[in-house]
């Protein structure tokens, strides 16, 4: 797959959701990443006849964003498709803010708000949220808020869902994360964990993960896996044996090189 340029360029359309200067990216394509955040904004890919839309979240730790590798790319993937992506540049919990740091919600306040965006713009195209890593995380978490502009589904690949909250460790033992307020925000949003019903997404998910991870184990979509089978929810789960942590688009040595096309039929399927 060759991912192209469109007219808006690498940098999409810069749509700006709270004050603050523009946001600064550090290093050079396709390696930019966003090290702080100060404004919430949509980074905007549109194709000329969209059959869907998506938010797509960056990872990053939610220390920084991987705004090329784990963004910009996924949202020229998703214009082959011919779907209209916005990728998310949120603010981080703990980060510097003008008054002190910001609170342990502030992923989850922005990302609302970019939805609450969307809805404004009256567009009637199906949704999708696209997250990988931490960004994952960030899918599963608005997979499960309840909002006028409902998704069709959500689509997560190795992320920190889970195993990161203080009560289902994996490894068991690891230390909180710092800072504190990124730590609160996992054991807030334990996504698929059955006796944590507000954390269980109302929407299909599909899940590509990797057997041998050692940044994100493999315990997260497994807890995912047997909840979502308990409470009858829809899951599409993909573990590939030889994956690295954050294959995302552009390893291609393994079997996991053909995720995205799983996705792509996964998508077609909910789209009808």
């Amino acid at each position: 797959m060759k991912l192209q340029y469109l007219e808006t360029g690498m940098n999409g359309e810069i749509i700006p959701l709270s004050d603050g200067n523009p946001n600064q990216l550090v290093g050079s394509w396709p390696d930019r990443v966003y090290e702080s955040v100060h404004r919430l904004e949509l980074h905007a890919y549109r194709v000329a006849k969209p059959k869907a839309q998506a938010l797509v979240y960056p990872g990053g730790g939610y220390l920084q964003l991987m705004h090329d590798k784990e963004g910009v790319e996924v949202a020229l993937w998703l214009n082959s498709l011919s779907i209209d992506a916005y990728v998310v540049t949120h603010r981080l919990p703990g980060a510097a803010a003008t008054e002190g740091v910001y609170p342990k919600d502030i992923a989850l306040t922005d990302s609302l708000a970019c939805l609450d965006y969307l809805h404004r713009r009256g567009s009637k195209l199906p949704l999708f949220h696209v997250g990988l890593s931490s960004g994952g995380h960030l899918a599963g978490v608005m997979a499960c808020q309840d909002h006028s502009l409902s998704a069709k589904g959500a689509i997560i690949a190795y992320a920190p869902v889970n195993a990161n909250h203080k009560d289902y460790k994996a490894p068991a033992g690891k230390p909180d994360y710092p800072p504190a307020q990124k730590q609160a925000f996992y054991d807030d949003w334990p996504i698929g964990i059955a006796a944590l019903p507000h954390g269980m997404p109302k929407i299909p998910l599909f899940l590509a993960y990797a057997l041998n991870d050692q940044s994100v184990p493999v315990d997260h979509v497994l807890n995912l896996i047997r909840s979502a089978q308990e409470a009858r929810r829809e899951v599409d789960a993909h573990i590939f044996g030889t994956a690295p942590h954050g294959f995302a688009l552009r390893d291609k040595s393994g079997t996991h090189a053909a995720w995205i096309d799983l996705a792509k039929q996964w998508m077609e399927q909910h789209l009808g």
